[in-house]
């Protein structure tokens, strides 16, 4: 009989990009380097640790963002053109290097990962990789929650209740219709919570959110098991707090896994390493260069001379690193039992990109421990949140403490300097589409495709991903530009319903751009 569990969380996210209004648009690639590096290194893993009876449980967020952009058609076939102008690439690099072995062994690896890729990508699953992760969730392994709509950081939208309640609604409306069933659960967007956020998951069939540590351990009153065991808000549905641990055995940038030196080193790559006129055809049309996934080196040291990578020590490194991870957990777990008298939940979550794009050898890393967990202990088995709460009822009844995960644990990433100036927009938008909503409830025809529009154009800028960027200063220019033409849409959409003066022809255009909740039901917001 096992003393505790693990529950592993992955949130798998970005923001709704898609431009079909240009042939090329660079920000597109994080949704293709995300479905090679991330998506299907992790559908492969699952899929053999099926095909060899490893049981395993994990937990996966899917937003409704990241959903919308893996079945929208423009994007698979964008996705397909990316991946075969990669294996084109790889297939040069195994001819550049057939002098270099160390090389043309990457420059190999590369070629048949890229096409493994296409083949699960588009023989496989037909494009949709969402149905892959479906059919893990309905094999029983992998639980899938939801998220906000847009990923809207909900603490900041409190004084529109109805803005939190759209955000909400219409993501487990879409997660019902693409994934066959209601979320149980839910990935607060950067984990921002405040007391009040459950009345409205309550509402939506939601029974459990994520916090992070603090979350539950300032809760009121005082939870007697730490973030160890979940507790419920007064409307029963339960909140899990993040084990700190764990997640700075992974992200700790000092102690953490994916600094090993014999790691893959994300920032070397041939389309800033090789001679432009031989990547050209591979990076930016305008000359821009570009990550391609293409990367040589490992990590090496705190060095600007990097040695080649060696995947072999890099596997055997993986694997080490998953025994040490599922050791520490063995003698978390026995101590915590011990002390605290009940089994303990350990909660583990992670950004699932973290693993393979951001360190290539992760979905290894996850494979291994999977495996080992499985195979080579007692201790603990991994969980899902629906299983823990199923198998434990009864839990302390708790007011868990305003949260994030952002730095310092509460709002300041998503309010500050570089990004405040965008929430006076936001909430008057929000207040407009109140009033668009309570005063159109039975619209039909152009009016009702223009107030379906103005929702989706409110949500799109609603995501925490452009305040994110503005503070971290990547990318602000496009960031800066979203914010600015998705409030600018709704806007006008605004004045021309309240006019009664559509422009058809603009609508149309808008609609192919921002298509995102085809079925949305504006009425959401009304109160």
């Amino acid at each position: 009989m096992e003393k505790g569990y693990l529950c592993l969380v992955l949130h798998a996210h970005l923001p709704f990009v898609r431009h079909p209004e240009h042939e090329f648009f660079l920000e597109e690639d994080w949704l293709y380097e995300a479905i090679t590096e991330t998506y299907i290194p992790m559908i492969r893993v699952f899929d053999g640790l099926i095909q060899d009876k490893v049981d395993f449980r994990i937990t996966m967020t899917l937003t409704p963002s990241l959903i919308s952009m893996l079945v929208d058609p423009l994007l698979q076939n964008r996705y397909l053109h990316h991946i075969n102008k990669l294996i084109e690439l790889a297939s040069k690099e195994v001819e550049r290097t057939r002098w270099e072995p160390k090389f043309n062994h990457l420059a190999l690896m590369y070629k048949d990962l890229f096409m493994n890729a296409r083949h699960i990508f588009e023989d496989v699953y037909n494009k949709n990789l969402v149905t892959a992760f479906k059919k893990f969730q309905d094999l029983g392994k992998l639980e899938i929650i939801t998220c906000g709509a847009t990923h809207g950081f909900l603490p900041l939208m409190e004084i529109n209740p109805q803005a939190v309640r759209a955000q909400i609604k219409v993501a487990v409306d879409l997660h019902k219709k693409e994934l066959g069933r209601q979320p149980n659960g839910i990935w607060l967007p950067e984990c921002g919570y405040y007391p009040g956020h459950e009345e409205f998951l309550k509402e939506n069939g939601i029974n459990f959110f994520f916090t992070d540590c603090h979350g539950v351990l300032h809760a009121s009153p005082r939870p007697r098991y730490g973030v160890f065991a979940p507790v419920y808000c007064k409307n029963k549905v339960a909140a899990f707090g993040r084990d700190m641990e764990t997640s700075k055995q992974v992200w700790s940038a000092e102690e953490g896994y994916p600094g090993d030196y014999d790691y893959r080193d994300f920032y070397r790559d041939i389309g800033y390493d090789l001679d432009f006129e031989y990547v050209k055809p591979y990076i930016c049309p305008d000359g821009t260069r570009k990550n391609t996934g293409i990367k040589y080196f490992r990590i090496t040291g705190r060095t600007n001379h990097k040695e080649v990578y060696e995947p072999v020590n890099a596997l055997e490194k993986a694997a080490s690193h998953a025994g040490n991870f599922m050791f520490n957990r063995e003698k978390q777990i026995e101590f915590l039992f011990d002390f605290i008298k009940k089994k303990p939940i350990i909660v583990a979550p992670y950004d699932a990109e973290l693993y393979g794009h951001w360190w290539f050898e992760g979905p290894d890393w996850i494979n291994f421990l999977l495996r080992k967990i499985h195979h080579d202990q007692k201790v603990f088995r991994t969980i899902t949140p629906s299983e823990y709460l199923q198998e434990n009822p009864k839990n302390q009844v708790c007011r868990p403490s305003a949260s994030s995960w952002g730095y310092k644990g509460y709002n300041e990433v998503w309010l500050e300097g570089s990004n405040d100036w965008i929430y006076r927009h936001l909430h008057t938008a929000s207040d407009r589409m109140i009033e668009l909503a309570n005063t159109y409830r039975d619209s039909f025809g152009l009016t009702r495709r223009a107030l379906k529009q103005a929702a989706r154009e409110l949500l799109l800028a609603q995501s925490s991903d452009w305040a994110f960027i503005m503070k971290t200063g990547t990318m602000v220019e496009y960031a800066v530009k979203r914010t600015k033409d998705h409030i600018a849409r709704f806007t006008r959409l605004y004045e021309d319903i309240k006019r009664g003066s559509i422009n058809e022809e603009w609508l149309a255009d808008v609609e192919n751009k921002d298509n995102i909740f085809p079925d949305i039901d504006y009425t959401v917001y009304a109160t």
